[in-house]
């Protein structure tokens, strides 16, 4: 592949919220998940794990799961007089939050522990630094790989859509029910499927607004 062909799937892919009623093939999702543990990670420790879901009902009922957790944070906001916020919350933000419940394959991204032979035998005995820095390079590396399995399904005719508002509002419960060690961090949701449609491109920053060049 010569870079003109990379850089066209990188600049067609879209972030798709409607899809066909097509299913998605068992091959398809091993095909790309083979593309995202291909992604680069800190020490190779490959911080990541995906549980795709092609049950229906299951992915209706992760999408109740974030609904009722997004109907009692607006509860709470209107006892503390924020009825505007409420209002937002549940009718622009809801939506927006559960764009995955008609995807024929919801893909839970998930963060698994950073373990490396650095961390065993220099980072933790010098306590390099807290726990939590270790819990944000699964992040990072997991974040690599999804961004291969979004690139990858793009070419491959499929479309993805990358969601934190279901673990923002509902990660508790989303671990509850698909029964999610508690090392285990969910890191985003992606939806997947055949697109419907094609949105149009939104608007970037420009290149000098975003890069500066040491010489």
């Amino acid at each position: 592949m010569n870079y003109e062909d990379f850089k066209t799937i990188v600049l067609d892919r879209r972030s798709v919220r409607n899809f066909t009623e097509q299913e998605v093939a068992a091959e398809d999702i091993r095909e790309i998940i083979d593309c995202a543990r291909y992604a680069p990670s800190d020490t190779n420790s490959q911080t990541w794990q995906f549980i795709a879901i092609r049950n229906k009902e299951k992915i209706k009922q992760i999408e109740q799961l974030t609904w009722d957790q997004l109907h009692l944070r607006a509860a709470a906001a209107e006892e503390k007089g924020l009825s505007r916020e409420a209002r937002l919350l549940v009718k622009s933000f809801g939506p927006y939050a559960t764009a995955f419940s008609d995807a024929p394959v919801l893909i839970i991204c998930l963060a698994t522990p950073y373990a490396s032979k650095f961390r065993e035998r220099i980072f933790d005995p010098i306590a390099l630094v807290d726990d939590h820095v270790w819990a944000e390079e699964g992040i990072k590396s997991s974040c690599l790989a999804s961004q291969n399995l979004m690139l990858a399904a793009h070419a491959r005719g499929l479309a993805t859509c990358p969601m934190t508002g279901p673990v923002l509002l509902a990660q508790d419960q989303i671990r509850e029910y698909l029964a999610i060690p508690e090392e285990c961090q969910i890191n985003m949701v992606i939806a997947l499927g055949h697109p419907q449609e094609r949105p149009g491109k939104l608007a970037r920053k420009e290149i000098d607004e975003i890069l500066q060049i040491i010489d």
